[in-house]
Parts: C-alpha cells; structure tokens; sequence
C-alpha cells in the first residue's frame, strides 16, 4: 500500500449509477448510503483518461453533500495521483463558470456537483457530473463506461487525511496533491467582460431602470451580486434570494413561472420593475421577464440571434444556430433570414457542444430555460441575463415592445410546455408505448382541426462525427407546420416526467396578440384526446406550464 492511501473493500458493486445527460442524480440519502459516492468518483477516476498527472476542476451548486463530496474527491484524487484539483472558495461554482475554468486552465476534466433545478437539502437530490475538457458534458462513450466500471468494482482508493480548508483561497497538499482554492466569481466575471459592454449595461441600470434578478438562493447569487449590483450599478437589492443555501430555502430552484411565482408576480402583475431574470441551482438555465411580459425560452433565443450583432462579442455576426427539437422553430425563421444554418438537435449539451468545436454554429438554446454559446461548452443563466440587458441598453424599448417587433417581423410561433410530474413509470412508460405504436396509423387523421402529415420517433445523424443518436420523442407534425411533440424526461428522480410540448406558427399578417394556451386550446385538447393524457396520469393539469 502506498504511504497514506486506503484500499477499501466493497461487499459488493453498486448496479444503480448510470449517468445520464446531466450526470447521476440520486437522493442526497442514496449519496450517503456508505460508499456510493466513493465508488461512483472511483469509476470516474479509473475511466476518464490523463486522470494521473492532470488537472480536475471541482466544484458545485453549494447544496447539502457539497462540501463533503469535494473533500472525498480531493482524498480520492490524491490516490489516484492526479496532480491538481482547482476547487473554490466554499465549493461554490457555477457550471458555466467550471466550463470556463476547464477550458482556461486546460484541465483534464471537470467534476460538478450538483442536481441542476432539482430540489436540494437532506430530503432533495444531489448529483455528480463529469465534463470534458472542452468544458462540456461528457460524451456517452465516456459515461457509459464509467457506468460500466462502477458495475464491477471490488473496492476504492482513498488518501487517509484530513479535511481541505475551502473558506478562502490558498493552496494546500494531500500526498502529490495540489489542491488549490480560487475565488469561483473572478474568471467569470472576466469571461463576461470581454463579450459585453458593460458601460452601456451599467448606463441602463443606473438611470430609471429597476431590475430584479432571482438568484432562488442558488449558486448564481454571488455571481450576481458582483455583476449586477458591484460592477454595473444596479441598486442594492437587486439581486434576491442571493445567498446560497444547502436547501436553496426549501425552494425548488427552477427558474420557470411556476416555481419563481414570486419574481413572476412582480413583473407580470406589478408596475416597479422594467426587467425581471432567474437562475436556476447550478447556474446554467435562465428565465426572462419584462414588464407584464414573459419571454418564452424557445423566442429568447430567437431574439438573441436576431439581436446578435448589437452585442460587442458577437458584432461580427454569427455562424450558425441551433437548437433542441423539442424547442420552437422560432429560431430557425430568424437564421433563415439571416442566412445562416439551424441544426435541429436532440435534447442534451453535448449536441450543441460537437456543433460549437466544429465552428458550425455560434449561439444554441433548449426550450427549458437554456441558452449558451460558443463562449463555453455549457448554457449559461447569467451569460443570457447580460446578452438581453445589452440589447435593451442598445435598443431603450421595453421587453413587450421587442417583442412585439420581433413578431412582427418574424411571425409568431405559440409555444408551451405542460410537464406532468412524479407519475408512476408504469403509466408513464404505458402512455408513452402506445402512442408510438399508434403513430404509423395517425399520418392523415384529423387533429385539432388540422391533419397530421408526419408522425415518427426523432433520429439525429450528427453533422460532425456521424453518430446517429435515436428515440428522441414522439412528434406529430401537422400540415399547417404545427406540431405536438411527447417526450419522457429522465431528470427528475421521483416517479416519470412526462412532458408534452405544443407549438403553432402564426405569420407577421396573423394574430399576434393571443394568449399561448388560448392559441394552443385545440392542440392541447386533441393531444390529450389522443394520448389519454388525464385519465392515464390522473392529473387533471399539468404540473408546471411554460
């Protein structure tokens, strides 16, 4: 045995930690089951290459198991002899900001701690993530067989030592260890400066311009205090909810209309705030608000690519854009006109990732509540914040006015998401298979008083590796361009989410000035109809609306 390092003998492996597209989430008690974190950083550390000798960034979201996560994965490393972890002051960090980390400092790798929008504390979740070192999620190759290692495991190695000191910046050892500390907050905020104009921002937010950002007691709320309220001037207050907590308040920290009511409420139903935005846990998805005005995910990156060019970072236009397919084809108008490519993509970053180190695309976004570009490998809440506060300092209209413009301009596509939450995985799953053996059926019966053209199972065939990836979601896509898309999501750790997305297209002549659910009212009767969505889940509405 080397000087300092344990051999821990496992009775038998774990056969449950199968990342998915955003790592393995788990109960914060399954995470402290004995050993099943441990084995989990021992597959990780045994599978991704140039672990010894290289550098990881570690860091996470700042709920329950944090702290004590990194200090297993600092004892854990020095086993395994890698050379350097850079982690943060209080393990608080960003995923975008270890994405960027990963990048400057050309880390071998990343691990991130976190449970995105998941509920933390005792009784929430946690969860573990790896990144490349592009800064982005690990490929599926990568987590398969870290999932695959962690099945046969016979035991861990660990460095018998003390607890790292995280409360300030300083370099400390554990065996050939250097575990060094950094402020989490000073490369970020050195990254934004270089793609924003911050004088013209801090303009806006100096004058009659009150913001309110929700930081849901979250990992951005540092990051936005330095930001919003330090360097560009908006007044103390600002930024709410922005101190991190291990239960981030017994809040469910995603920033959508349902969860963040109370920011909603300020700006949709209130007249003392010019603009609203929320983060999400770990920092990577974003919500925007103006005025009696709520900016759909899908038509926030529609306007950010339209937009693009007001911004000092992307001045000189943008390669292409991408997007999700369950996102709205909003963005897909915009690049057309600006002729430039759209990818259509299946759900997951690492998509958008091959499109962004290929130079084929500059800005990609999700229609859950995130957006990013080629600045990292990640979505970024707070990189989206700046990008429209840049655009409102350039532009002096209201958020309902550019809109408004851009509607006009483009066409509206009326879109919403109905996610149905915690459902048994029999009755999801059972919802879900008959309807994909319908679908060969459905192509030309009547729908919501349109007709169905086309009804299949997404495929992606990756432009840049070839990879086909497969089973992406049911879409019915109707003859009039709308289309009715049902995936089950695989994020939560309670039960099945199913989520059924709606979208009609609606050109600059139409009318622009419909309630979404209104607008969507027979789509969204005919899908459940179909489906039997109500008496298949027993929910009579669905849990949260976007």
């Amino acid at each position: 045995m080397t000087s300092g390092v344990l051999q821990i003998s496992l009775d038998q492996p774990f056969q449950d930690q199968k990342p998915g597209t955003s790592g393995l989430r788990k109960s914060s008690r399954q995470f402290e089951t004995p050993h099943y974190l441990e084995s989990f950083i021992e597959a990780i550390l045994r599978t991704v290459p140039g672990i010894a000798g290289g550098t990881l960034v570690v860091g996470g979201d700042g709920r329950y198991g944090n702290r004590r996560a990194i200090e297993v994965i600092a004892r854990m490393a020095a086993a395994h002899g890698v050379a350097r972890i850079l982690t943060t002051t209080v393990g608080i960090l960003s995923t975008p900001a270890a994405s960027n980390l990963i990048r400057k400092h050309q880390a071998t790798a990343g691990i991130i701690l976190s449970a995105s929008h998941n509920p933390g504390g005792p009784d929430g979740d946690f969860g573990v993530k790896v990144n490349g070192a592009n800064g982005g999620p690990a490929p599926e190759s990568l987590t398969d067989a870290i999932y695959a290692c962690s099945k046969q495991l016979e035991g861990y190695r660990i460095w018998d030592a003390v607890a790292i000191n995280l409360d300030q910046p300083s370099e400390q050892r554990i065996g050939g260890l250097q575990v060094q500390v950094i402020d989490g907050v000073d490369d970020y905020i050195a990254l934004m400066q270089q793609l924003f104009d911050f004088d013209q921002i801090s303009d806006l937010l100096r004058g009659d311009y009150p913001i309110a950002f929700d930081a849901m007691h979250a990992v951005t709320g540092p990051y936005a205090k330095r930001l919003l309220e330090g360097l560009l001037g908006a007044p103390a207050g600002s930024v709410r909810n922005g101190t991190p907590l291990e239960d981030f308040g017994g809040g469910h920290p995603d920033p959508n209309l349902t969860y963040a009511h109370e920011l909603a409420d300020l700006l949709l139903k209130g007249d003392g705030y010019r603009f609203g935005a929320a983060c999400d846990g770990d920092g990577d998805r974003n919500m925007i608000l103006g005025q009696h005005c709520f900016v759909n995910p899908s038509d926030s990156l529609a306007v950010l690519t339209a937009n693009a060019t007001l911004v000092p970072g992307y001045a000189n236009g943008l390669a292409g854009v991408a997007r999700s397919m369950p996102t709205s084809a909003a963005a897909d108008v915009v690049a057309n006109q600006l002729g430039i490519p759209c990818f259509e993509t299946p759900t997951g970053w690492k998509f958008f990732g091959n499109l962004l180190d290929a130079g084929r695309i500059t800005l990609c976004g999700e229609e859950s509540f995130g957006t990013g570009s080629n600045h990292i490998r990640e979505k970024d809440g707070l990189w989206a914040v700046l990008f429209w506060l840049n655009i409102l300092a350039r532009r002096r209209e209201p958020v309902s006015q550019i809109m408004a413009e851009h509607w006009s301009r483009f066409g509206r596509h009326y879109y919403s998401r109905h996610d149905y939450e915690a459902i048994a995985s029999d009755a999801a799953h059972g919802l879900y298979d008959r309807v994909k053996a319908m679908q060969p059926s459905l192509v030309g019966q009547a729908f919501g008083g349109r007709s169905i053209a086309t009804a299949d199972d997404f495929a992606y065939t990756d432009p840049v590796d070839g990879s086909l990836t497969s089973g992406q979601g049911l879409r019915l896509l109707l003859d009039d361009g709308s289309r009715v898309v049902l995936r089950l999501s695989g994020t939560g750790t309670q039960g099945a989410t199913l989520r059924v997305y709606l979208e009609s297209y609606v050109p600059p002549s139409g009318n622009l000035a419909q309630d979404p659910q209104q607008a969507l009212g027979a789509l969204i009767s005919a899908i459940d109809g179909l489906a039997e969505i109500k008496s298949r889940t027993g929910m009579d509405t669905p849990t949260v609306i976007t």
